[in-house]
């Protein structure tokens, strides 16, 4: 079993910024990649970005290339998305998920809501 907690989830202003965690503990050593994902209110959930733990290859949906930036901290088994340029369409409850290579995401964290207000 993996657990994940995210963190930095809130209201915020468009244009504004927020920074979310994800801390991964339990087994990890079988977690390849890890994503971020958001859902809407009457939406599908979606991929925003992911990263590989080891080498760092990272990927991003075309709505936030050039605003988010997702990042990790091996040590502290920790993944970040940095989220610039915020808008209204942003608003999302965000996941984060972690998969072992060659699957689907399988781990899921309890999710953190973001509101970007106009």
């Amino acid at each position: 079993q993996v657990q994940l907690v995210e963190s930095g989830g809130g209201l915020v202003q468009a244009g504004g910024s927020l920074r979310l965690s994800c801390a991964a503990s339990g087994r990890t050593f079988s977690s390849y990649a890890m994503g971020w994902f958001r859902q809407a209110p009457g939406k599908e959930r979606d991929i925003v970005a992911s990263i590989t733990w080891s080498a760092g290859n990272t990927d991003y949906a075309d709505s936030v290339k050039g605003r988010f930036t997702i990042s990790r901290d091996n040590a502290k088994k920790t993944v970040y998305l940095q989220m610039n340029s915020l808008t209204p369409e942003d608003t999302a409850v965000y996941y984060c998920a972690t998969r072992s290579a060659g699957s689907q995401y399988n781990y899921w964290g309890q999710g953190t809501p973001v509101t970007v207000s106009s």
